[in-house]
């Protein structure tokens, strides 16, 4: 299962990361791509659940196992779309 991320916390830690990122296009689609996801977006693959994360990374409406080719989703982060700042 995902760890679960708010937008804000996983913007701060992709930050710490990638100091020379565009973090307002960043955010811009993680909630773009969440609001996808809760309107019920497919992946354009294999029509499971989109991966937001995955998504605004590899430019598509992609889930976990087409964007890694990896079924084990155990230490990757997933953008929490019930926590506060993320409605």
């Amino acid at each position: 299962m995902f760890n679960f991320i708010s937008t804000e916390d996983f913007l701060k830690d992709f930050k710490k990361n990638n100091p020379e990122a565009d973090i307002t296009a960043l955010r811009k689609g993680l909630l773009e791509i969440g609001q996808r996801k809760l309107d019920g977006a497919a992946c354009a693959v294999c029509g499971q659940p989109i991966w937001i994360v995955g998504s605004v990374t590899v430019g598509w409406d992609a889930c976990f196992s087409c964007v890694t080719d990896n079924s084990n989703n155990s230490n990757d982060y997933e953008i929490d779309l019930t926590a506060e700042n993320d409605k």
